[in-house]
C-alpha cells in the first residue's frame, strides 16, 4: 500500500472528525428536543455525500481522492459508533420509543440520503 494513500486517509479523517464535531454540535444546539439530532444530521449528510461520491469515483478513478474523501473524511464524519452508543444509552434508560425512533430515523434517512446523492450525480453527469 502506498504511504501517500495512508496519508490521504489520515488527512480526510482529520477533516471529517472536525466537521462532525462542528456540525453535530451546531445542529444539536439549535434543536429544542432531547434527541440526538446532531448525530442524525451528520449521518444523513455523510450518507448523501457518499451516495454522490460513490458514483463519481466509478467514473473518475482517483485512488488518492477516494481515500481522502470516502474512507477518511466520510468515515470520520459519519458517526455510527456514536449513534449506537446513544441508542444503547436510551435503551438502558428505558427510553424505548426514543431508541426505536433513533434507529428508524438513522436507517431510513441515511439510506434515502445515499440514494438521493446517487440521483443527483446521475442528474448532473448522467
Amino acid at each position: 500500500m502506498q504511504f501517500s494513500i495512508v496519508l490521504a486517509v489520515g488527512a480526510g479523517g482529520f477533516i471529517g472528525a472536525i466537521l462532525r464535531f462542528l456540525i453535530s454540535g451546531w445542529v444539536q444546539k439549535l434543536s429544542p428536543i432531547l434527541f440526538p439530532v446532531g448525530t442524525l444530521a451528520v449521518n444523513v449528510l455523510g450518507s448523501f455525500i457518499i451516495g454522490f461520491l460513490a458514483l463519481y469515483f466509478e467514473e473518475v478513478i482517483a485512488p488518492h481522492q477516494k481515500a481522502l474523501l470516502i474512507t477518511g473524511m466520510l468515515g470520520a464524519l459519519t458517526t455510527f459508533s456514536t449513534f449506537s452508543l446513544e441508542t444503547v444509552t436510551m435503551l438502558q434508560g428505558g427510553l424505548w420509543g426514543r431508541a426505536v425512533g433513533n434507529v428508524t430515523l438513522n436507517v431510513l434517512l441515511c439510506v434515502t440520503a445515499t440514494m438521493l446523492g446517487m440521483m443527483l450525480f446521475k442528474r448532473i453527469y448522467g
